[in-house]
């Protein structure tokens, strides 16, 4: 799918004439909407050079610079010949590359994991500020992954209840509306569902409390009350990290005892 570009940036180029040496500018940031956006999705070709400085009424060496600059950025690839192509499936492949190489860390040593909780409570603990200060919808999933724990929770269904949980956080996250966080959370998600199985087998709270820590998050932030909500995640990631440290404990506890 190709577009036109916005009627502002077009009018903006034009108001623009007398800065020949800026006029690129323009046609960067109005391509780089476009890819961000997902006007332009990945694969997707751009408009011949010549078609957008039509579009934009400037001129083909501004256009070599724009695609220049956003080939630069990562968002378009260029071959002789050839239309620019939209490239930005470069970062997922990166991230997800990335993930594996984490998964390989944790594999080799437990205490990793420990620092992904350190990584969850930075994350999340900015999410619920922001859904619980600005004018950001809900996701469903947060809402219909309460009412699964709450089932589960009635039903005693461990396995249940920590798919919920986990689907509860990435709900949140996912809140926010910011595209490269979710490839981010959505590549450790994995490793974070596993790591609430473990912590959700320690037996220091029930799961009608651990639904009532998520009701009372989830009401903190549509009444928004950031202060409150920032500090009520915290409170709930960090009893997770320290069920955490007691299943690794007690597992190092038995490799021990095996090892003898």
């Amino acid at each position: 799918m190709v577009t036109d570009g916005p009627a502002e940036n077009r009018h903006m180029v034009r108001r623009g004439n007398s800065d020949r040496g800026k006029l690129h500018v323009s046609v960067v940031e109005a391509f780089e909407a476009q890819i961000l956006s997902g006007a332009l999705k990945i694969g997707d070709r751009l408009p011949a050079e010549a078609e957008i400085a039509r579009l934009y009424n400037v001129s083909t060496r501004s256009v070599r610079e724009a695609l220049q600059i956003l080939e630069t950025k990562g968002l378009v690839r260029r071959k002789h010949g050839e239309r620019a192509l939209v490239v930005r499936d470069d970062v997922g492949e990166f991230l997800g590359s990335l993930a594996a190489t984490v998964k390989q860390l944790f594999a080799n040593n437990s205490d990793y994991l420990v620092q992904l909780m350190d990584v969850r409570r930075i994350i999340e603990t900015e999410v619920v500020t922001r859904l619980s200060s600005e004018d950001l919808p809900i996701a469903a999933e947060v809402g219909e992954a309460l009412s699964n724990m709450r089932a589960a929770a009635d039903a005693k269904d461990i396995s249940r209840f920590t798919d919920s949980d986990a689907a509860f956080h990435l709900g949140l996250v996912r809140s926010v509306g910011n595209e490269i966080l979710n490839v981010v959370y959505d590549n450790l998600f994995s490793i974070i569902i596993d790591v609430i199985r473990v912590t959700s087998r320690v037996p220091n709270k029930s799961l009608d409390d651990g639904y009532a820590e998520h009701e009372e998050i989830h009401r903190l932030i549509i009444t928004k009350q950031p202060d409150a909500a920032r500090a009520a995640i915290r409170k709930q990631i960090d009893h997770s990290a320290s069920y955490l440290k007691v299943a690794l404990d007690n597992a190092n506890l038995k490799n021990k005892g095996k090892a003898k």
